[in-house]
């Protein structure tokens, strides 16, 4: 196969780094090579670009080979005053045209990608100058005449129009909020206020998100300007009321770029003076800063960046790219395409109504998300609700059902205080169904739910147990005695079963015949209609936290690890910890091992080891198969590794379903809880009685009857009928 005359693919990272940079890298690298192509790596951005000679180097598997934990990026990033030029823009093209490097896979901000639009605007004027100025042979030139470029959003600001999240983004977000719940533990020790400043340029998205996850007091943000002449007494006045209520710490969370409805700068003293000098308190600061950038990409970031990076690769060398240049980016986990002029166009508008401090058409621009979060946050940040809540006002009862989820907590406090905000009596079942039976219940009001959002477990205590006929009548009285209107289940499929159950008699009895409504909580992610359950970020990331750690310590040992990880049958967190880990191999029930499997990869271990591989990680899920279990497969693995590598196993248990939940199973739960009392509300004023159980399909909440459960099931192992994740098998066979 002559090389020469396969397609030339560049890769580069600009503008600012951002976690998972390295994974689009190594995605980006490998999948073109898979598909025949040769690929460069283009170092130090545009200025790589415009250099030539060493900064554009040829990559193969090995230059990509371990980096997908690694922060920052390899490639480097720099600010390049000449390629802003069209001069400079001139030898970027005649670089690039005498490699053959006619596909661009180009990583980063707004900045980057305005470069990228402008390099394409231009292409067919500057190939001319080539050719009329005999620097390249028009032969050549013509050769490359199609440019086409894939944009991918490498920016932990999430200040992008055409994706849910920017790569980087979920990252920095984790890093903020280990830092404001290890900042609150300290204040609530000194009774003191803590004032944090996080990045962002022009956009609120880490600042509103973090705020609303931890549960800070009060958050300033570009597209919200507050009131020149009162922003400081309100906020204190919020602040205050925390305060006499029982909180014993208070929160500020400051975002960069916010400007006061004058125009004015508001920074870390402004902020830090106020509170000092209008409530007395003792005050401490913290700017966060580059810290925000850096460390070990999250399990989301890696995931989104191996996917988006694939999928850039294939658009670039397929027949036909419906637009170019093109934005990728995702929904969800589902990989969208748009037209990078147009994002740009969106993204300029944004950023001119928060120039001019139009705080309605910045939020309005940012996406009904972004506004739902802060609509949210203004209610959950009270010191108090609004309106006092008696023992007349009708009452909603909250539990849980299956095994513990982390994000359960955060669900009941969000619950708790929109049910509360809506006029509701919130109850909590301790103790699922069990609970239920027995009278089990607790009162939830505003300050009882205070500092939960962080908490792993679940408070009210969760079991397995799904209620018998004989609970039927119990259950009924329990619900008559505590005149329980609306019942609300966090969790998994024993939620769902037990939800279902009261569905089917309510002809004989009368009181289940209320709103009932299921919210996905299980770190398996085996439930049907929805793309998340709340839960299953955080283990993928105690996973990969765990397999990082596992990998380092046996990288100079020529040694395989076989890794065994939760899900039953439901292959998700062995899947995706796969991509997030790039392990070698990855088993899954769904995808049936044999023993001719088995024999391959001993073959292909053995081979990779001879050479210059030092360590293997393989993944299964805990019943991939009935009989070749973990045991079995190491000794198998181990007796056919002859002198070449050894093996060790490690069974992660239930450090997957422990710590605090990560900001996405935070946000998850808030949306999930936001939308369920608004249905409850509106069916109870409607006088319905759905039974329901919630998901989330490519960013959008959605609601669904239980009565075509038993049809999206596969009953005898636990998991959907439809699994959206398996599409991504390809991938991670691919990139290995």
């Amino acid at each position: 196969m002559n090389r020469e005359k396969l397609p030339g693919i560049g890769v580069l990272t600009s503008g600012g780094d951002a976690p998972g940079m390295n994974a689009v890298v190594r995605a980006v690298v490998r999948t073109a090579i898979f598909q025949g192509a040769r690929v460069f790596a283009i170092k130090n951005g545009y200025q790589g670009l415009v250099n030539g000679g060493n900064d554009i180097v040829p990559a193969d598997g090995r230059f990509v080979t371990g980096i997908i934990h690694d922060g920052g990026t390899i490639l480097g990033s720099a600010r390049c005053k000449e390629f802003m030029e069209r001069s400079g823009r001139l030898e970027a093209a005649a670089k690039l045209v005498a490699l053959g490097i006619h596909r661009l896979a180009i990583i980063g901000g707004d900045g980057s990608l305005t470069g990228a639009m402008v390099l394409h605007r231009e292409w067919q004027e500057l190939l001319d100058e080539l050719v009329k100025t005999g620097r390249i042979p028009e032969e050549r030139v013509n050769q490359n005449r199609d440019l086409r470029i894939t944009g991918l959003v490498g920016s932990i600001d999430n200040d992008m129009c055409g994706t849910d999240l920017t790569i980087g983004a979920d990252t920095a977000l984790h890093r903020i909020v280990e830092a404001i719940d290890a900042i609150y533990d300290t204040a609530v020790s000194h009774h003191r206020a803590f004032v944090v400043k996080v990045m962002g340029r022009r956009c609120g998205y880490l600042a509103l998100m973090s705020g609303l996850i931890t549960g800070a007091d009060w958050v300033l943000i570009p597209e919200k300007r507050p009131e020149a002449r009162s922003w400081k007494q309100e906020m204190c006045r919020i602040l205050k009321q925390g305060l006499d209520a029982g909180r014993r710490a208070s929160i500020v969370v400051l975002s960069e770029g916010v400007k006061d409805s004058e125009g004015h700068d508001i920074d870390l003293p402004d902020v830090r003076d106020a509170l000092r000098s209008i409530l007395g308190l003792e005050v401490r600061v913290t700017e966060l800063g580059h810290v925000q950038r850096g460390g070990h990409p999250s399990a989301f970031d890696r995931i989104q960046a191996t996917l988006l990076g694939n999928a850039a690769a294939r658009v670039l060398l397929s027949g036909k790219m419906k637009y170019n240049p093109a934005l990728l980016g995702m929904e969800g986990f589902h990989i969208i395409t748009s037209s990078l002029d147009k994002c740009l166009q969106k993204n300029r508008e944004v950023a001119d109504a928060v120039d001019v401090g139009d705080s309605r058409r910045a939020m309005e621009k940012r996406g009904r998300f972004f506004a739902g979060a802060f609509k949210a946050k203004t209610i959950l940040k009270r010191p108090l609700p609004s309106a006092r809540v008696s023992g007349e006002n009708p009452v909603l009862a909250l539990m849980h059902a299956g095994a513990p989820a982390p994000g359960m907590n955060t669900a009941v406090r969000a619950l708790t205080r929109l049910g509360i905000e809506a006029g509701y009596k919130m109850l909590g079942i301790q103790h699922g169904f069990e609970g239920l039976v027995a009278g089990d219940v607790r009162d939830l009001d505003w300050m009882s739910v205070n500092g939960t959002s962080g908490m792993g477990g679940a408070f009210l205590g969760t079991k397995r147990e799904i209620p018998g006929e004989e609970d039927f009548a119990p259950i009924e009285r329990q619900l008559h005695q505590h005149n329980i209107k609306g019942l609300i289940i966090i969790g998994g499929l024993a939620g769902y079963t037990g939800a279902n159950l009261f569905r089917l008699n309510r002809h004989g009895f009368q009181r289940f015949s209320i709103p009932i409504v299921c919210i996905p909580a299980t770190i398996s992610n085996n439930l049907p209609n929805t793309d998340l359950c709340i839960g299953s970020d955080t283990a993928l990331n105690n996973i990969i936290e765990a397999v990082d750690k596992i990998k380092q310590s046996a990288v100079a040992l020529k040694r395989c690890f076989l890794v065994e990880v939760a899900g039953r049958y439901c292959g998700y967190l062995a899947l995706m910890s796969g991509i997030a880990t790039g392990a070698e191999r990855v088993y899954l029930h769904e995808k049936s091992v044999t023993l001719q499997d088995l024999s391959r990869d001993i073959q292909f271990l053995k081979n990779s080891f001879k050479g210059d591989r030092h360590l293997a990680l393989l993944l299964r899920c805990e019943r991939s198969h009935n009989y070749y279990d973990t045991e079995f497969m190491r000794t198998l693995f181990e007796a056919e590794s002859g002198n070449d590598f050894s093996v060790r196993h490690a069974l992660l248990g239930h450090l997957q379903l422990g710590g605090s939940p990560a900001p996405l199973d935070r946000i998850l739960a808030i949306r999930f809880a936001d939308n369920c009392v608004r249905f409850v509300d509106n069916a109870l004023k409607n006088r319905q009685a759905p039974a329901v159980f919630m998901g989330i399909k490519r960013g959008k909440i959605r609601f669904f009857d239980l009565a075509i459960l038993e049809k999206l099931m596969d009953i005898d192992y636990s998991r959907p009928q439809n699994q959206w994740w398996l599409k991504f098998w390809p991938v991670a066979r691919t990139l290995v």
